[in-house]
């Protein structure tokens, strides 16, 4: 048998599907319900504590769902108030996921998290000051008007680029561009500016602190705290109330950070 016939004669791998998570089973129940009517167009859906008890699940997984139903224009999110249907779901609709920004973060916490562990054994004294430039940067930002992520992107890709590593830094990027790219990312990081949730200038410098002293283990868990506490403002950005307590998320912000750090 020659090697062409052997390869042919091999069956084809037999992939699993992969299981729902928890927060697309609970979107594909409401929007179930939407369809079948339990709910018309301008009703308020129960409030998040409620859907958590009601079915079992998490908040967090709650606000996940209700963000998979909101970018598919079902339903309207209205800070301080809750989430209201807009629209019923047609015959051609059908349950629609993409990277949630949760995932999108939880990514970049294991992967940037490494590479910041890598780039503190390479990184040159040249990168450390472009570094500490665009944490001057981001603070200069955070005083205007408007929510700009330019520094703290670029801040990302000095890291990146600093592992030597082109397979690392090509992963980062994508991340990043999915942030933007990905509806469900993108909805919830215009609801944290909405919100007032910006870059923390202290997580930064604490990141570029390790670096510089080109210890992997304490790059890792500084990199690490500061996407932990992303996560944390993104679920701040999705409370029903976020507006009203903006102001106070600040000294929050500052004190679980030193909590984090001293760890």
């Amino acid at each position: 048998m020659s090697r062409k016939s052997a390869a042919k004669s091999i069956p084809p791998v037999e992939v699993e599907p992969s299981q729902d998570r928890l927060y697309q089973k609970l979107a594909k129940r409401l929007f179930d319900e939407l369809a079948g009517g339990k709910f018309a167009v301008g009703d308020r859906l129960p409030a998040e504590r409620e859907l958590a008890a009601d079915y079992g699940v998490s908040r967090p997984a709650v606000r996940e769902a209700m963000i998979a139903l909101e970018v598919q224009g079902l339903i309207e999110v209205r800070v301080g108030s809750g989430a209201y249907v807009q629209r019923l779901p047609g015959e051609k609709d059908l349950p629609g996921f993409g990277v949630t920004a949760f995932e999108l973060t939880e990514a970049r916490l294991l992967i940037e998290g490494e590479a910041a562990a890598l780039a503190a054994t390479s990184i040159t004294d040249d990168e450390l000051d472009e570094l500490d430039e665009l944490v001057r940067q981001i603070a200069d930002e955070n005083r205007q008007p408007g929510v700009s992520e330019r520094a703290d992107r670029a801040f990302h890709r000095v890291i990146a680029a600093a592992t030597r590593n082109a397979a690392l830094t090509l992963m980062i990027e994508e991340l990043w561009r999915l942030r933007s790219d990905s509806p469900a990312c993108a909805l919830l990081h215009e609801k944290a500016r909405t919100a007032n949730v910006r870059p923390v200038v202290e997580e930064h410098q604490a990141i570029v602190d390790a670096l510089r002293s080109h210890d992997s283990q304490r790059a890792r868990a500084a990199m690490r705290a500061h996407l932990g506490q992303v996560i944390d403002h993104l679920l701040f950005a999705t409370e029903e109330k976020a507006l009203q307590t903006a102001r106070a998320s600040v000294a929050t912000t500052r004190e679980r950070f030193g909590r984090a750090v001293s760890l």
